[in-house]
């Protein structure tokens, strides 16, 4: 029988046999026999069962490879500055490549742990990074940076917790949702212990202050809530005062609302010098980029006109010196990321494995929406905010969060595979 030729085209019956199989495989019968990836629609591609996601990690290379060339160019030229007068112009360079090196090693040992202990320990997990939020506030122990105090000196890196917090709230709101999936049509036993909790998240990240990291945090709870079966209607009153929260912290902030003045109107002589330097400057290097670009280290916005090129405004670098065909490049390389991180996690679900399947699509969420918020920034179609882009931009923390929570979908994906082929997650 040829299983492949009956499984595509009838996805509503794969899904009943495969459950008639899976509910016999307790019962001493034959494991299952080896079925390929049709779950997600892989454009009728087979994928091979066996092994890891293959794609997935040449992707993630890929973009690392990337940000690491373009980290070093964006930052060759800044020990010009006296700011950073005691630097080498390979300073970053080598420091990237350190980061990329532990953090490989991080996402190796990750990929070791089964996804029954991130579930058993996904509320301590969340405590551990509520606590880290709380330590960065205290003077003397967390280092500020530009008046915001975000980072935990640990000697090799200065660690940033709210990077801990955006894969903890994936893994405590998928543990969460398991937890009260009887109750999820009750507001207060469902939704309101949630909307506490990521209160208190708010409250610590606005004090750093760290809006844009509180954006994605919110993001990632929320999509977990409606993804795992909440009322609609008790989501959508989620969403609404979630975003009555955002005005509010606009309109009563001076800070925040000139931001938004600039973003608006950037080229305005009161903004352009101020609020909106980075915004305009960031416009006129994606101009000069143009299709393919000026060259490979040509780019003149990176010379000191363009602040923290090599961080939050590594794209406009990108497309200065690669021009529209990288950046266009990169924008798909990314969705690319974000969709199959999202097939993984549906996958999950259709397998009955419920935590796993919320906390991958909760990861699917932080890339995609931290990317978008990150290019749309860079591009003027968002408000500037202090985010870096995933796995591209110079940080030690972020790549090291980025490739733990990689390592965590490719077990994910790995125990799927073994369920489908008869075997135990």
């Amino acid at each position: 029988m040829n299983f492949a030729a009956t499984l595509k085209p009838d996805v509503a019956g794969w899904r009943a046999r495969l459950a008639g199989l899976i509910g016999r495989r307790g019962e001493g019968s034959e494991p299952l026999p080896p079925i390929r990836d049709w779950v997600g629609g892989n454009e009728g591609r087979p994928a091979a069962i066996a092994g890891i996601d293959l794609a997935l990690i040449w992707v993630t290379v890929a973009l690392l490879a990337l940000g690491l060339v373009m980290v070093y160019s964006a930052s060759v030229a800044l020990p010009d500055n006296p700011k950073f007068a005691k630097y080498t112009p390979t300073y970053f360079l080598g420091r990237q490549a350190m980061f990329i090196a532990v953090s490989l090693v991080a996402a190796l040992i990750t990929l070791q742990i089964p996804i029954a202990v991130w579930e058993k320990w996904a509320p301590w997990l969340f405590a551990l990074s509520l606590a880290m939020l709380i330590v960065v506030l205290i003077p003397h122990v967390g280092k500020g940076v530009n008046g915001a105090r975000r980072w935990l000196p640990l000697g090799v890196m200065n660690f940033q917790p709210s990077e801990l917090a955006k894969l903890s709230i994936a893994m405590y709101a998928a543990s969460y949702m398991v937890r009260k999936m009887d109750v999820k049509e009750n507001f207060f036993k469902a939704v309101w212990p949630m909307a506490v909790s990521l209160g208190v998240i708010g409250v610590l990240l606005l004090a750093e202050p760290d809006m844009g990291a509180f954006m994605v945090i919110a993001a990632v709870a929320l999509a977990i809530l409606f993804l795992g079966g909440v009322n609609g209607r008790m989501f959508l009153l989620s969403v609404a005062v979630l975003v009555g929260a955002f005005v509010l912290m606009i309109v009563f902030s001076e800070f925040r609302r000139q931001r938004i003045f600039a973003y608006l109107d950037p080229w305005n002589p009161d903004y352009a010098q101020g609020k909106a330097y980075q915004l305009t400057h960031s416009l006129i290097a994606f101009g000069r980029g143009e299709l393919f670009g000026q060259g490979l280290g040509s780019s003149i916005e990176k010379l000191h006109y363009l602040p923290e090129a090599h961080t939050d405004f590594l794209l406009a670098v990108i497309g200065e010196e690669l021009g529209f065909v990288a950046v266009l490049s990169v924008v798909v390389g990314f969705f690319w990321l974000t969709r199959r991180i999202f097939v993984i996690g549906r996958q999950a679900i259709a397998l009955d494995r419920v935590f796993a399947g919320l906390m991958v699509q909760g990861i699917g969420v932080w890339f995609g929406g931290q990317s978008f918020i990150n290019m749309g920034v860079n591009l003027g179609v968002l408000p500037t905010k202090g985010l870096t882009l995933p796995l591209l931009s110079y940080g030690g923390s972020g790549i090291l969060m980025n490739l733990v929570a990689l390592a965590i979908v490719l077990r994910v994906d790995q125990e799927n595979r073994q369920l489908m082929r008869g075997g135990r997650a």
